[in-house]
């Protein structure tokens, strides 16, 4: 990772409410069919040589129809994208939260679920029939279970509306699990929002939010 804090002047950094909105324009815009494709040239490829200023961290799932970029119709240097399967968390997962929000000054964390997110699947299968799948994919259905589990209790089956129950629940656990993510959060420095992404329409929809920011 590069260092981020240069001699020079930095860019302003947006509040948490200013990179939500960036944010949501940008997906209006994709949804439109009008993206606009910014910062996606050789002139702003040589602004970031020597350092980023993302105004959002995605942590999204790594399934290929969730290029984050292109839903949110930003370029280079605008995010700083964070992907696992199913969005679990880990350690390595907030270690890169923590240095997007401690070190590169990140005003936003964005939780990004989707409709038919295999791994989330994949745990509502093993909780229904009782088995766990073999090798290391048994440690994303680990991770996800409890909001599988959370899903039933509200009387939940269908896949699209269980990934809206584990992006919420993965937000809420940001903040247990990571003492430094809580503070900023506490201290208005970020916002925590959850989104669901719905692969025909293109547009990703607000489940949750923490922090100070209005939807």
């Amino acid at each position: 990772m590069t260092d981020t804090k240069p001699t020079g002047s930095l860019p302003r950094v947006l509040s948490p409410q200013e990179a939500w909105e960036e944010l949501r324009a940008g997906n209006e815009r994709f949804v439109a069919g009008t993206s606009a494709h910014p910062n996606q040239n050789a002139a702003r490829r040589g602004e970031l040589i020597d350092s980023q200023h993302p105004f959002a961290v995605i942590f999204g799932c790594s399934d290929s129809r969730l290029a984050a970029e292109i839903i949110f119709d930003v370029g280079l240097g605008d995010v700083f994208v964070v992907r696992t399967a199913g969005h679990v968390i880990d350690d390595t997962v907030l270690g890169s939260l923590e240095y997007s929000v401690d070190i590169l000054n990140v005003p936003l964390i964005v939780v990004l679920g989707h409709d038919s997110c295999g791994a989330v699947t994949a745990a509502g299968q093993s909780y229904d029939s009782g088995t766990m799948p073999p090798g290391y994919i048994r440690g994303l259905v680990e991770r996800i279970t409890p909001s599988v589990i959370a899903a039933r209790r509200n009387g939940i089956e269908s896949v699209n509306e269980t990934v809206v129950e584990h992006v919420r629940q993965t937000s809420s656990r940001l903040a247990e699990a990571s003492p430094s993510l809580a503070a900023a959060i506490e201290e208005g420095r970020t916002a925590v929002v959850g989104l669901a992404y719905r692969l025909a329409e293109g547009r990703a929809e607000l489940v949750s939010g923490h922090g100070s920011f209005q939807p």
